[in-house]
């Protein structure tokens, strides 16, 4: 009697198997996916988009932290490198933080790394070629999201802060 079970077993813990593990494979690419169409659809790819303060009616990103001011840049390396140009804030925690298409951490950058100075990174794949005074970073994926933070204790504070983070850019890079 257990032999005539044995074989649908095996194929059903088979077939539990394979589902288990492509719903864990999954789960970043689509997670990802969402949260490019939710916080990187303030603007279009390869440009950043900004947001308001979180308040309970306004949360961009699950959980935000209310005292951190939020920018975007939802990013697609298939017409070549991208380029990313932030701004230091000074007298703030800041921080660039780039994501790749599995939500894997490909680079952060913060107040702290750069003395003062701004961010200028150059998001490419294994092939392409970016300016020399850009950072490369490597990304496996063509996708990605870039996210800008700035601490903002006071919220008189944020009419000031929020401008200079307006001034940053994220754009497909000429290599002519």
């Amino acid at each position: 009697m257990i032999r005539n079970w044995l074989v649908p077993i095996i194929i059903g813990l088979l077939a539990a198997a394979l589902a288990w593990q492509g719903t864990l494979m999954a789960t970043p690419y689509v997670l990802m996916s969402k949260a490019m169409e939710k916080v990187g659809g303030r603007a279009p790819v390869n440009s950043f988009g900004f947001g308001e303060p979180s308040t309970a009616d306004n949360q961009p990103i699950v959980r935000p932290s209310p005292d951190l001011s939020y920018s975007s840049c939802a990013f697609d390396l298939s017409k070549g490198p991208v380029l990313v140009d932030v701004e230091p804030v000074p007298g703030h925690y800041w921080s660039v933080s780039v994501f790749d298409a599995r939500t894997d951490v490909a680079a952060v950058r913060s107040d702290r790394e750069t003395g003062g100075k701004p961010v200028k990174l150059a998001l490419k794949r294994f092939s392409q070629r970016v300016p020399r005074d850009y950072e490369p970073v490597q990304l496996d994926y063509n996708k990605g999201l870039v996210l800008v933070r700035i601490l903002v204790s006071d919220n008189v504070d944020y009419p000031q802060i929020d401008a200079i983070p307006r001034k940053a850019r994220c754009r497909v890079a000429d290599t002519k």
